[in-house]
């Protein structure tokens, strides 16, 4: 009776150590880096500098909401819903989503026991030796029949397993968030191009003004040189001037008809399948809550998926550990074993097996050391990524902050010279039929009145762009979870939360 307790307890003993080692794990405690978030934006208005800060915390997994809907343009929701709909990369991109979350699955399955079942057959003649008999000695042919049911089971003693589940779900987890931002980047891309095409339409309407203007022009001239009022040098100066236009005219046409296929590319189309009507670009006044510094952690997918990147990392450094340390697995198979298909499932023909393997490494020539340093060098790498990432994304903002801001004086100014040109334009055609100025003063008037009026023009759509590059730049739309996009520019500002309102750029 001794005999019999004494192994009893000892097994009891041995599969408590198991259990209690089978919660540990050697992967090291994954935190955050620590990064340094100013208080308020750089290009914030200097009375908003001290609005409430707040920690920030992960959303990346948050709808950023139809934002483009703040513009009002029924052409632009669209183009957003067609690209959302058949945009090749984006479609990609969800692939590699579906990808991630397959091999989550994969990783998981090692949390169980695994399962299989096998029949067979076989006929074989063993050799003499094998049986124990002389070289010479006469060995039958025989079949064998097997019906097995088999399970395999790793006790996870240093925490292997679940290691490699931790890093495969922030590899899904850093998968989510790179569909969030290729489809953000995709969402921008194709409202930058609208507003680019939009841009280049109006810099055609004026040149199609122009060509009109000048072509009226070279008939009054035409008519004066007949009459031998001016002689044939004005004439030639008119024709130069509206063939100039004409040419620069087919330029602009020339980049829209590029801008176009771009557009159509984003939409999932070739450029035969798309067209777009020409539309000048009016301009846009929205308001656009850039948010705090602290939230822009929050709400960037590309930060999210650098830091779910370092999660990963980390993990596969307490795999690579555990390589040190021993490993169990645990067998079992029963079934049934005859030489005769009639005998197989007789009780008397069972057999089975039950067995743990315990394997402890011991020498491998630095093998296991390597494979720690260099899950310790990727992790390190992609803490890097991480913080410059995070510097990126600030420094986008404050560009786009500042591109509105200083594009807000700029056109300001522009549209005052467009008024001072065109009243010199103005005057020096009163001026030239009255004979008091050289054609060429009209010739300069007019140049001077299409160089102000487009740049006026390329300026309305930079705003717009910039506009965009700001919403990007934040991560998206800035409405509260669950809450609807506002679809107008007056709904789009009353939704902004409080704690949104650190810096708000102005488009007019």
């Amino acid at each position: 009776m001794i005999n019999t307790i004494k192994p009893l307890k000892s097994a009891s003993s041995l599969l408590m150590v198991l259990l209690v080692l089978a919660g540990c794990s050697v992967a090291p405690t994954y935190e955050r880096p620590e990064i340094s978030t100013p208080a308020a934006y750089k290009e914030a208005p200097a009375s908003q500098a001290n609005a409430n800060w707040k920690e920030a915390q992960p959303s990346e997994e948050f709808a950023r909401g139809e934002w483009w809907k703040i513009f009002a343009d029924a052409s632009l929701n669209d183009l957003e819903t067609q690209a959302l709909a058949a945009n090749q990369n984006l479609k990609a991109a969800a692939a590699r989503l579906k990808q991630s979350r397959a091999l989550r699955q994969d990783a998981r399955s090692g949390l169980f026991p695994q399962v299989n079942a096998g029949l067979g057959a076989s006929r074989g003649r063993p050799s003499p030796v094998s049986q124990g008999l002389p070289d010479n000695s006469p060995v039958s042919t025989g079949n064998t029949f097997s019906a097995q049911l088999g399970a395999s089971y790793e006790l996870d003693l240093f925490g292997r397993v679940s290691s490699t589940v931790d890093a495969a779900n922030a590899d899904t987890q850093q998968n989510e968030a790179l569909f969030q931002s290729v489809q953000l980047a995709l969402q921008a891309d194709v409202a930058q191009a609208y507003f680019l095409l939009r841009e280049l339409d109006s810099e055609q309407a004026l040149y199609s003004g122009t060509v009109e203007l000048r072509s009226q022009t070279l008939k009054l001239v035409q008519r004066r040189f007949d009459e031998g009022d001016i002689s044939e040098l004005d004439l030639a100066r008119a024709k130069a001037e509206l063939a100039s236009a004409q040419s620069e005219s087919l330029g602009v046409a020339r980049t829209r008809a590029v801008a176009e296929h771009s557009l159509a590319v984003l939409l999932g189309k070739t450029p035969a399948e798309f067209s777009f009507q020409p539309r000048p670009l009016s301009r846009t006044t929205v308001a656009i809550p850039a948010g705090l510094p602290s939230s822009l952690l929050e709400r960037r997918p590309d930060i999210a998926a650098a830091e779910r990147g370092m999660a990963a990392a980390n993990a596969r450094i307490g795999v690579a550990r555990s390589a040190f340390f021993p490993r169990l697995d645990i067998t079992g198979a029963f079934g049934y074993e005859s030489a005769g298909l009639g005998e197989l499932f007789n009780w008397s023909s069972r057999t089975f097996l039950l067995g743990p393997l315990l394997s402890m490494p011991l020498f491998d020539g630095g093998r296991r050391q390597a494979g720690v340093d260099k899950a310790r060098a990727v992790y390190e790498e992609d803490v890097a990524n991480y913080r410059q990432t995070v510097l990126n994304a600030f420094k986008e903002v404050e560009d786009n902050l500042a591109d509105l801001r200083i594009l807000g004086d700029q056109t300001q100014a522009q549209d005052n010279a467009v008024q001072a040109a065109e009243r010199a334009a103005k005057l020096s055609h009163i001026q030239y039929r009255e004979g008091s100025v050289s054609y060429l003063n009209v010739i300069d008037a007019d140049r001077t009145v299409l160089q102000q009026q487009r740049v006026a023009a390329q300026l309305d759509g930079a705003r717009a762009k910039s506009a965009v590059g700001l919403i990007r730049a934040i991560g998206g739309g800035w409405n509260a979870p669950g809450a609807k996009q506002a679809s107008s520019t007056a709904s789009a500002a009353a939704s902004v939360t409080p704690v949104s309102t650190a810096s708000v750029a102005q488009v007019n």
